[in-house]
């Protein structure tokens, strides 16, 4: 099951860095480079259960 309590340390740390990536790249970079990101963090995962409860969690279709 997909855990949505925070979890996350030093959010605001990840967050600085995950913006600081962004910087310099176009607009279709940066696209490309969440998609890149979402899809190395999926694999980390590797549970197709949870990965469908992250889908419909981040199109607002489910629950937590």
């Amino acid at each position: 099951m997909l855990n949505t309590a925070p979890h996350l340390q030093a959010c605001d740390d990840f967050y600085e860095a995950l913006i600081a990536a962004h910087q310099g790249l176009s607009a279709a970079e940066s696209h490309a480079m969440n998609a890149r990101l979402v899809l190395l963090l999926a694999n980390h995962i590797g549970d197709q259960a949870t990965l469908q409860h992250a889908l419909l969690l981040a199109r607002g279709a489910a629950d937590h």
